[in-house]
């Protein structure tokens, strides 16, 4: 195997980037601090005396005698350096030191490993008795040991307790329950509020500052903190039942109502801007949320905003071809300066707006019809949309086929890499301590780190880490093996069930069926939730995408009975989903969600990427999950699947969708043509295929020559009579040659005369006739002249005059 990126999971610390709600998104929780209000049960303590304090810490935290006497030193050199600074009372002083204005630890302060010991326990029952307050940089600047437990018991709070002790109930590891506990002492201590003030918005406040202010961690601990902490506030009632279950849920961006989708673009005419409101409110009942919300965004932003930068005094939808013109060319790049590959989303946008006011407005023309005007978009930009559709098909279908022969090469990878971390987590795991073993031309090490002995001591099963070259640096195995795991079962399952990325997160443990046929047979099947069509189906599963989805469910039952619940955020409809047993879900750090689509995809294309290296076919090719799906319907169609029957295995409701997906080569069009024509050979009997005689061939050969007739030829099939009696200038078969145009114009005169003396003795029968016969004669003539006004270049070479050779 080689060392690819994909093998090595981000571990890196990396620059804070704090989420900044928009006018574009913004998060379901908004994040508030909270109003200080603390609750001196201990009395006030704000300008306690040094024998108070020493007194009160050790009546809360009598034992060990070791620590008690070091506190008492400790809060003895505190004190004296807070006198040294203006103020009335300890927090004013604090305010006014540089352990607070430069976020200094107490330990730059001493000289002493003991010093600083006694520092530290003095912070830390300042801060649990609440004397001082401290920001949340001074707090974390300091390494206060054991706080938690300090903070606990000065607080002698019930609803902590309760907290604390639904959290070390809870389904996680230790290191993260001792996180969960750490967060929620943290948050209030620098906030200066009491458990029951720690609100969902306070909570997710502390979380934001502590991201912009602290670098993140492999473990997720940081990146952003509490996601344990929230979970269980939720599940114990603290936090409000109508509020996100998870942290990430507060965190994303909720659905915005059709006002909010209007006003994120700042319209300047206020009427306009009710007009676009009512529009999104008539259409909100027939489209999903992200249909919506990408017809609000192209309407009022890309379309009406971009009309007011151009004509501020535009008031109505009477868009003039000038101003139109002017629009359309603000559609060739994107907001970012990067080119537009097609406009043709946005004019079709803007083109249902003016047809459905229009249609509106004849049913309340009271509410619609001051808006219904053209619509501004040409023809000839329906015309160009549809050339766009047939190129991008074009695009697609090259895609494919350069895909396909690539494709054994991706799955082979991917299986190799899960069959290799595979095994060396089970060699590692075997192994001991600075154990050496070697795989696939790879050495490793085992290694005991300092967190694995403390889990073997507290009877925990400890990780997997190993030390080898190939890395430079200590990593965990079970890390490499989930990913390399994931990635091989998300492709083999897209690649056999052809199902949308958004099917393959939605699939759980209720979605794997069987039916027991006639004969007893039990066939496995797998039900995919309605996705784009609405309609659930069922794909009954091949051997290999069972073995694929039995190997996911024991996997993610390893140390359970049962599938356990997650929850999934929908992408497109702003909306995370109760927790369910889906099949694809991982643990990430503290929490335990289904893969998003973009996660997915991203995999993939790295995947991707790191066969580049060793196969240059890779080169600026990826797959992307949707083209799993493409090759699996031209799989199924040109290995000779009726294409109905592919169009249910896809969810298609029209068969002129799936032949859009499939992407037929020409060796198969050769093959399946020849087999066509062998199988009507072999279904006709012999005699009809007889020799042809001398006067069939005779009779053949007469029937083109009685086609031609006066004003050109006859386009008549062979062995069919004249349909039309010989009233040649009325048959659509004449075609007419250019050179009797002519003969045509004497026709028309003699016409002409004929229905003059028709009309004079009164023939209306006669007149009717001849006007027929006049019309056909008048379309035939144009027909002849415009073909002889083509000319076609053969590309014939020109050579010049040369003189006569004479023998």
């Amino acid at each position: 195997m080689s060392n690819t990126r994909l093998d090595r999971p981000n571990r890196k610390d990396r620059k804070p980037d704090s989420f900044r709600a928009t006018r574009f998104s913004r998060p379901t929780i908004v994040a508030a601090p909270p109003i200080p209000r603390l609750r001196h049960h201990r009395g006030d303590l704000s300008n306690a005396s040094l024998a108070s304090l020493r007194v009160l810490g050790s009546q809360l935290w009598p034992a060990p005698n070791s620590r008690r006497v070091n506190r008492n030193r400790g809060l003895y050199l505190l004190t004296e350096y807070l006198r040294g600074h203006p103020g009335s009372t300890w927090q004013e002083r604090w305010d006014a030191s540089d352990l607070h204005t430069l976020a200094l630890s107490a330990a730059e302060l001493t000289t002493t490993e003991a010093a600083r010991a006694q520092f530290g326990q003095a912070l830390g029952a300042m801060f649990a008795l609440r004397v001082i307050q401290p920001t949340s940089s001074a707090f974390r600047a300091n390494k206060l040991m054991k706080y938690t437990d300090q903070f606990v018991i000065a607080e002698s709070d019930p609803q902590l307790d309760s907290y604390i002790a639904a959290v070390l109930a809870s389904d996680s590891t230790e290191t993260f329950k001792s996180r969960a506990v750490i967060e929620v002492c943290t948050a209030l201590t620098v906030q200066g509020i009491p458990f029951s003030d720690l609100t969902p918005e306070a909570f997710l406040h502390h979380a934001t500052v502590t991201r912009e202010t602290t670098s993140r961690t492999g473990l997720h601990t940081l990146k952003y903190i509490g996601h344990l902490a929230w979970q269980v506030m939720h599940q114990i009632g603290h936090f409000p039942p109508d509020s996100p279950s998870t942290l990430r849920g507060a965190l994303r961006s909720p659905q915005l109502t059709t006002t909010e989708m209007v006003d994120r673009h700042d319209i300047t005419n206020r009427e306009v801007r009710q007009m676009f409101i009512d529009y999104l409110d008539r259409r909100e009942p027939d489209l999903k949320y992200s249909s919506l919300s990408n017809t609000a965004a192209i309407l009022v932003g890309l379309f009406w905003k971009a009309l007011e930068d151009i004509h501020m005094e535009q008031s109505d939808l009477r868009v003039s071809d000038e101003l139109y013109q002017q629009w359309r060319a603000t559609l060739a790049f994107r907001v970012d300066g990067t080119p537009r590959s097609g406009p043709w989303v946005i004019t079709m946008a803007v083109q249902a707006l003016y047809y459905d006011i229009q249609a509106w407005a004849v049913d309340e023309p009271e509410r619609w019809a001051r808006w219904s005007a053209p619509c501004p978009v040409p023809r000839s930009d329906v015309r160009a949309q549809a050339a766009h559709r047939r190129r991008v098909q074009e695009q697609t279908y090259d895609q494919i086929r350069v895909l396909q022969p690539l494709l054994p090469i991706l799955v082979d990878y991917v299986d190799q890499r899960n069959q290799h971390w595979r095994r060396v987590l089970e060699l590692a795991s075997a192994a001991g301590h600075n154990e050496q073993f070697d795989y696939e031309g790879h050495s490793y090490t085992r290694v005991i780190t300092g967190g694995d002995t403390r889990l073997i001591e507290a009877g925990n099963t400890p990780g997997v880490h190993v030390r080898s070259p190939r890395f430079g640096r200590t990593v965990d195995v079970e890390l490499y093996e989930d990913a390399a795991f994931w990635v091989w079962a998300v492709i083999e399952t897209l690649r056999y069930s052809g199902i949308r990325i958004e099917e393959l997160t939605e699939l759980s443990h209720l979605s794997v069926r069987q039916y027991q046929r006639p004969t007893g047979e039990v066939v496995a099947l797998l039900v995919v939730a309605p996705s784009k069509s609405d309609r659930e189906r069922v794909i009954p599963m091949s051997a290999e995408l069972f073995h694929v989805i039995a190997c996911i469910i024991r996997r993610i039952t390893k140390n359970a009975r049962s599938v356990p619940l997650a929850t999934r955020y929908d992408d497109y409809e702003r909306t995370t989903l109760a927790p369910q047993p889906f099949l694809f879900q991982r643990r990430i750090g503290q929490r335990l969600e289904v893969m998003t689509n973009g996660a997915i995809g991203t995999t993939i294309r790295k995947v991707c990427q790191d066969l580049s290296e060793i196969d240059p076919r890779f080169d600026g090719v990826h797959f992307r999950p949707h083209d799993f799906r493409r090759l699996f319907a031209t799989e199924l169609v040109n290995n000779g699947l009726p294409i109905h029957i592919g169009a249910a295995l896809l969810g298609h409701l029209n068969l002129d969708t799936t032949r859009g997906y499939v992407a037929v080569f020409e060796e198969d069009v050769t093959r399946h043509y020849q087999t066509h024509l062998e199988r009507r050979r072999a279904l006709r009997p012999p005699e009809e295929y007889p020799p042809v005689t001398a006067e069939e061939w005779t009779e053949f050969e007469a029937h083109f020559d009685k086609r031609k007739v006066e004003l050109g030829s006859c386009g008549r099939p062979y062995a069919t009579p004249c349909s039309h009696e010989h009233a040649c200038i009325r048959c659509p078969m004449l075609h007419v040659d250019p050179k009797m145009i002519t003969r045509l114009t004497e026709i028309e005169t003699d016409l002409a005369s004929r229905r003059e003396r028709a009309r004079s003795e009164g023939w209306i029968g006669e007149i009717e006739g001849i006007d027929l016969t006049l019309t056909f004669l008048r379309r035939k003539r144009f027909d002849a002249e415009r073909l002889s006004k083509q000319t076609t270049a053969l590309g014939l070479p020109d050579f010049p005059d040369e003189p006569a050779i004479h023998p």
